[in-house]
């Protein structure tokens, strides 16, 4: 058996190294199997890096051939004759593959085939083989790969989530189906193509697109959320990560991009967030409304004190000048009077009267009112279908919200302009915008070509005595009457402006047909106008906790040439209706301590069904029940008011003793 020569002497940096010590460092190497072949492939060395991973001793596997080490398909396939040729024809053979053990297993090999040559003939003498067993780093690789395949199919299959790439460029360089569905754009349309696509042309413009990489490498990552432009021009609100990816010396190579489709979800919050700027302006007016209507409670009870007695002290006065004064306090306290009615209104505490009402009807009626009151500058249009339903309605107050709502834009439009208009019949399904029950509602808008109002502006626009108008020049409350009213008949005030662009009002009314749920307010009984109003002095008893009230009714009926007998509650007043069978009607306030007018009336009621009674307050909305058919008399009050009232009841008292 022949062997490959080994030189004698080999050169080194430490000097020549004999054959003897060249043996020896081959033998001592055990991490890699070197050994050699003759041309055949016998192997004719063996080291122990050979033993300890191919399992063979010496006398095992010299004089075998060196193809044993291969599997049973490579050698079919002739590979070990072939990797000898490669070696001898190219003077190298460098490969890698499964190799076999003594025992059978298979690892994974780096294999090195070096030819021998005589140095004369150039003859191949036997080969140098060098085996590295890498079964553990191709596991490796292999496990790595698999996670790698995993990721990418765990990438390419996400939906909801953009992923891709980008080069340190920008540059597009791979696409998964989230980004497909997002964006719209198929791979081969968008692999290559600089990311800024995605973005808005102002974003483009600011170079948004290359500051977010930036703001990436400088923080490490960015977050942020904003609109992109899908491939369809369409903007969505997105969600975007983007990290940077660094090679082993830090350098940016390119970075990894999430985006999500946020556009359902800030939808749904805005919607959220409508429904709770709602809400609080909602609680807001309610509180606002409980507020107005308190001072204009107490506000009703000083100016019925300040009415009669003015009332009472102008018949004493014969000089002229005390004559004006007087006159002129009178005028204050009417004005205060419609204050009071307008702060009423806005509460929906006014007190309405319900009919079916032909808006197109009740406008047309208007016109010469409205354009006398706007002026040549203001043109007006009107539109109204033909089959506009009647809404259910108080004829008076709307007609004062009309005019209030074309005041308002007389005045937003002093240099002129157009005032339109119109109504339209709606059907109101169940969860509508509005928060409007369902139902069918006349839409009733006046809008105007005016300056507008600014978002600030038109928040608080409804709040009782906010006012842009200058000092003097108005009260703040036309539009929050209107939105009473509208509040009052079961319907909606709606706003819309914008600056420079003029504003519309909407006022949502129900229909007569399906107003049925609203019950008409009982108004006070007007004496007919044959009967004469009574003559004879009266025994009333006038209940009222405001010693101020009280007092006023007691001078304008002792005035009239009654007998007052004062309450200043309703357990005062049964007291002395028991102890006094003389009295011949009850005037009573509705809201008092402990025992409010409502009460006192159903009392009285049973226990002397025969006594008249006035019930004399400025409240509208009353219990349920409370005051039908009872006689009222609304505050403030001249006297004239109060004399018909009691001119009402004993009609009422005489109509039904002959019955």
């Amino acid at each position: 058996m022949s062997r490959a020569r080994v030189p004698n002497v080999l050169q080194t940096t430490e000097g020549p190294v004999t054959a003897e010590r060249y043996r020896l460092l081959v033998e001592s190497v055990t991490d890699y199997a070197i050994y050699m072949l003759d041309p055949q492939g016998t192997v004719i060395s063996w080291n122990p890096g050979a033993r300890r991973f191919k399992g063979y001793e010496d006398h095992e596997i010299i004089g075998q051939s060196f193809s044993r080490f291969y599997t049973e398909e490579d050698r079919a396939a002739g590979l070990p004759e072939r990797a000898l040729r490669m070696a001898a024809e190219e003077g190298r053979f460098e490969k890698e593959g499964w190799r076999v053990r003594k025992d059978g297993t298979r690892f994974w090999a780096h294999v090195v085939i070096d030819p021998i040559l005589n140095p004369a003939t150039g003859r191949v003498l036997g080969y140098a083989k060098v085996t590295r067993d890498l079964t553990e780093r191709r596991q490796a690789d292999e496990a790595l790969r698999r996670s790698e395949e995993k990721f990418r199919v765990l990438v390419q299959g996400v939906t909801d989530y953009a992923i891709y790439m980008l080069d340190a460029d920008g540059i597009v360089t791979n696409w998964n189906l989230g980004a497909e569905r997002i964006k719209g754009y198929a791979p081969d349309e968008i692999i290559g193509q600089h990311f800024s696509l995605f973005y808005t042309p102002e974003d483009r413009e600011r170079g948004e697109p290359q500051k977010a990489l930036q703001a990436a490498i400088d923080n490490g990552s960015l977050e942020k959320e904003g609109w992109r432009v899908r491939k369809n021009g369409e903007i969505f609100w997105a969600s975007v990560v983007i990290d940077p990816i660094h090679d082993d010396a830090g350098e940016v190579i390119g970075f990894a991009k999430v985006t999500r489709d946020l556009t359902e979800r800030r939808k749904v919050q805005a919607e959220l967030d409508a429904a709770r700027e709602a809400l609080f302006q909602s609680q807001k007016i309610e509180a606002l409304g409980q507020l107005t209507g308190g001072v204009a409670h107490d506000f009703n009870n000083l100016l019925t004190a300040v009415m009669g007695s003015l009332e009472l002290v102008r018949r004493q006065i014969s000089d002229d000048r005390q004559l004006g004064l007087i006159d002129n306090a009178i005028k204050g306290a009417s004005r205060g009077i419609s204050l009071t009615q307008r702060m009423l209104s806005f509460a929906r505490k006014q007190e309405l009267e319900l009919q079916p009402v032909a808006v197109d009807v009740l406008v047309a009626e208007m016109g010469d009112l409205l354009q006398r009151s706007l002026g040549p500058l203001i043109r007006i249009e009107t539109d109204f279908p033909a089959d506009l339903a009647m809404a259910a309605a108080d004829p008076n107050q709307l007609e004062t919200a009309v005019l209030n709502l074309a005041v308002n834009a007389r005045d937003a439009m002093p240099e002129g302009g157009v005032l339109r208009v119109g109504a339209r019949n709606e059907s109101i399904a169940p969860g509508h915008r509005s928060g409007l029950l369902d139902g069918d509602y006349i839409r009733l808008s006046v809008a105007d070509t005016g300056s507008g109002m600014d978002a600030k502006t038109l928040a608080q626009a409804t709040e009782p005595f906010f006012t842009t108008k200058g000092v003097g020049k108005g009260t703040g409350l036309g539009l929050s009457m209107v939105h009473g009213m509208a509040e009052q008949l079961g319907g909606r005030l709606a706003l819309d402006s914008r600056l420079g662009k003029g504003t519309t009002v909407e006022i949502w009314l129900p229909a007569a047909g399906s107003a049925a749920a609203a019950e008409p307010v009982q108004l006070p009984v007007e004496p007919k106008a044959e009967v004469e109003l009574t003559a004879r002095p009266l025994t009333v008893l006038a209940v009222d906790d405001d010693a101020l009230v009280l007092m006023n009714t007691t001078a304008l009926l002792e005035d009239l040439g009654h007998r007052v007998i004062e309450a200043s509650s309703a357990r005062e007043a049964l007291a002395l209706l028991e102890g006094d069978d003389a009295v011949d009607l009850l005037i009573t306030d509705h809201a008092m301590p402990q025992m409010t007018g409502a009460q006192l009336i159903a009392e009285v009621g049973q226990r002397w069904p025969k006594l008249p009674v006035i019930l004399a307050t400025g409240y509208a909305d009353l219990p349920a029940g409370a005051g039908v058919g009872v006689l009222r008399l609304n505050k403030p009050f001249w006297q004239a008011d109060l004399e018909k009232a009691v001119a009402a009841a004993m009609v009422r008292r005489a109509t039904a003793a002959a019955a």
